[in-house]
């Protein structure tokens, strides 16, 4: 039975709740259903107006829907069941590569630019019937194509504002490449969340020997656009920040990026001292890499690599590698992605559940409350930090 510390909500839905969790997030989105199954089934709200509140407990809240492709490729989106009246949750993650679909005999596996038409395909069967759509996108669909440098397209802006004529109220993400994108639809819902309680919470879960001042601990911006991350958890952490900035040759283009070619450090010494290294993402991994060892080359102690999306686009080789050679020592990347079998099963992977997370900022909505303390976790975090150091460093 899960831990049942669901928050004390006392105001009237919505409407009756309605999770789509897309095939792309449908580990995350049963685990996020249980929870919310758990805490109402302890709360007493349908006996008190069983009007009101009808449907308000169930088995599942999950609603079936899927997406079935011709053998053109061609595909269409379909529900199982009502949903008029329904305050909807649609999860997707487009970044899950795992899935496959037939493509005239040939098995094409599933791109970022699949998924989204997917989620399309699913709100426009809803036909306008759901009270309210909120779409849960981890990672933001284009949100590194947030800005124009020549004369390129503003995919992550147009995407947004596709969403919203379509009919949907609001979007979650997490940890945006640029916040700043949702100037693209001022007037409709945005929030970009930042895990970092969940991170730390994770950290001092499996790791107990920590000691978190300022003598034994530091993090570490990889670069320039990760610094507001680093700033925050050496704040709440109260400890030393450093950064590094790259280097590019402007000259050449390879893979769609200008290569680097140095890290530049800025800080305080880290000799003798665990670094957090944070930042959004890990996509191929160099940049990370890369870090850590000039940080290792700085005498460093042991090096955490802290992402919120592990992409891992160039597969786990060169993380067995920097591991083994004791450059890094664990990654840290949270379940709004998807992980393959093989990064679960590393050792020196430490997975950051954000299912309770999510549900909790679900639960809170579907009733039209406040979410605003669970995107400021500076007391969670507090207590959190007190809490270990009791448990540790007497």
């Amino acid at each position: 039975m899960m831990q049942t510390d669901a928050r004390m909500l006392n105001s009237i839905p919505v409407g009756s709740l309605g999770i789509i969790a897309l095939d792309s997030c449908k580990e995350i989105g049963d685990k996020i259903d249980k929870y919310i199954v758990d805490w109402r089934e302890e709360r007493e709200h349908e006996r008190e107006n069983p009007i009101i509140y009808k449907g308000y407990t169930c088995d599942s809240y999950l609603i079936g829907a899927k997406c079935p492709r011709f053998g053109s490729g061609e595909a269409k989106g379909t529900i199982d069941e009502s949903i008029r009246g329904k305050d909807i949750y649609i999860l997707v993650d487009i970044t899950n590569h795992s899935l496959t679909y037939k493509l005239c005999g040939n098995e094409n596996h599933m791109s970022p630019d699949d998924h989204y038409s997917d989620l399309k395909r699913i709100v426009a069967a809803m036909g306008g019937k759901a009270r309210r759509i909120t779409v849960i996108m981890p990672f933001l669909y284009e949100g590194r194509q947030h800005k124009r440098t020549g004369r390129e397209s503003l995919d992550c802006a147009y995407m947004l504002q596709e969403l919203t004529s379509m009919g949907v109220d609001n979007i979650i993400t997490f940890d945006a490449h640029d916040p700043r994108v949702q100037n693209a639809i001022p007037l409709s819902g945005f929030e970009t969340i930042q895990p970092i309680y969940q991170f730390l919470k994770a950290l001092t879960k499996n790791i107990e020997d920590l000691k978190l001042d300022t003598e034994h601990l530091m993090t570490i911006s990889p670069d320039e656009g990760a610094m507001g991350r680093a700033i925050y958890f050496s704040s709440v952490l109260g400890v030393d920040m450093g950064m590094f900035y790259k280097r590019r040759d402007y000259s050449v283009i390879v893979d769609g990026r200008n290569p680097i070619v140095a890290h530049e450090f800025l800080g305080a010494s880290v000799e003798g001292k665990d670094v957090l290294i944070l930042d959004d993402m890990i996509s191929s991994g160099d940049s990370m890499i890369d870090v850590a060892k000039q940080l290792k080359a700085r005498k460093a102690n042991r090096v955490f690599a802290c992402a919120t999306f592990g992409l891992f686009t160039n597969g786990l080789e060169n993380f067995d590698k920097a591991v083994k050679d004791g450059i890094i020592d664990y990654v840290l990347t949270t379940n709004l992605v998807y992980q393959s079998p093989e990064l679960l099963s590393r050792d020196w992977y430490i997975n950051v559940d954000m299912s309770k997370y999510i549900a909790y900022i679900i639960d809170t909505l579907n009733h039209d409350e406040s979410i605003s303390d669970l995107l400021n976790p500076v007391n969670r975090i507090n207590k959190l930090l007190t809490k270990y150091r009791n448990e540790h460093q007497n």
